[in-house]
């Protein structure tokens, strides 16, 4: 058995190969583009025995160095950034004393991995992040322009904020020179994005509408179709984690828990998790204390000990465990309310005819 570590960066990568005593044999750079990978790869199958490989994960960057190992047979792991500590503490810190450490990190299988989805999964996961990155700028965008409507002491006419008619009047809104030009900028952007949010989600919608796992989501109250692919695309096999307890800390909605002899600490939910998860959950969870009645009961009686904000996310923790056994188990939400569950089909439905037609 040989061990590769691979420390990866854009334009060079450098690679430690170390026997089964961890002696090493070999020390490697080559380019990150498709020639350099295939050259690599050919230099590994001269070691003429078993190969195992882990591949730094930096962005995107891993991505075709682990698919074309993978295409030549090498078993091929990625490191988990936020768990490899030696690394990012190491006082000497040059791309071969990391491939090293990677590579002795893996012979010692003291490495922690990261979950690696196959190739249509991981499109998926770009494309929600794409449409989930244009809703968080028009926020940012919104948020813009209330900063500036409160510098001159305005504000919207009409009750839904940023409606026909609100645009409309903010359109008409006199702010001077510079608060003018800015203004107008800014509507301008969220025009735009509005536009490209909206055939997002007649893609997405495309996709959802052939996903029966979509629909059993869809059961649960304040889950729409782009909340359930976001969450079947993050989690992935549903069967990678052991219970629910486990996939809501994934989620970064667990406690956290620390223990010192006999004392005990429970803190709040944060830190390290799955961000686009935990965000998307509370967002739901937001809806579910309105309107599912189960939920809300659970809302009111942790509210009135913790407050309101605490409870919310107590809610969203409840439901993250709630998916792992509608998934584990392909069974539909308890609580489901027949009549909302059918009303998000249907404008499911409606945007993936869109979305198939544009």
């Amino acid at each position: 058995m040989k061990y590769v570590g691979i420390d990866v960066h854009k334009k060079m990568c450098q690679a430690a190969v170390l026997d089964e005593d961890g002696t090493p044999l070999d020390e490697i750079r080559f380019r990150n583009d498709v020639e350099g990978i295939e050259d690599f790869a050919l230099k590994l199958t001269t070691f003429h025995d078993e190969v195992k490989a882990v591949v730094e994960s930096t962005g995107n960057l891993w991505i075709q160095i682990h698919d074309r190992l993978e295409e030549h047979g090498f078993n091929v792991v990625l490191s988990n950034p936020y768990k490899t500590r030696l690394i990012a503490e190491a006082k000497v810190k040059t791309d071969k004393v990391d491939a090293r450490t990677l590579a002795r990190l893996l012979r010692a299988d003291m490495l922690s991995i990261c979950y690696v989805p196959d190739e249509e999964q991981r499109s998926r996961r770009e494309l929600l992040r794409h449409r989930l990155k244009l809703v968080q700028t028009r926020t940012e965008v919104k948020n813009r322009i209330h900063s500036l409507l409160d510098k001159h002491g305005l504000h919207m006419p009409y009750p839904t904020p940023f409606s026909k008619k609100n645009i409309a009047w903010l359109r008409e809104q006199d702010l001077g020179f510079m608060d003018d030009a800015i203004l107008r900028s800014a509507l301008a952007i969220l025009e735009a994005v509005d536009k490209q949010v909206g055939l997002m989600e007649e893609k997405i919608a495309a996709l959802a509408v052939e996903d029966p796992r979509v629909r059993l989501l869809m059961t649960m109250t304040g889950v729409g179709y782009f909340t359930a692919m976001l969450l079947l695309a993050e989690i992935g096999d549903i069967n990678r984690f052991g219970s629910d307890k486990r996939l809501a800390s994934w989620a970064g909605l667990a406690p956290r828990v620390r223990q010192s002899g006999e004392k005990i600490r429970i803190g709040g939910v944060g830190g390290p998790g799955n961000k686009r998860v935990r965000w998307v959950m509370v967002q739901c969870a937001h809806s579910a204390c309105r309107f599912d009645p189960r939920l809300r009961g659970f809302y009111e009686r942790y509210s009135k000990r913790k407050g309101g904000k605490k409870a919310v996310v107590a809610v969203a923790h409840e439901m993250i465990r709630i998916v792992f056994y509608m998934l584990k188990r392909s069974e539909a939400y308890r609580g489901e309310n027949r009549g909302m569950t059918e009303r998000k089909l249907k404008s499911m439905g409606r945007k993936a005819l869109n979305g198939l037609r544009n």
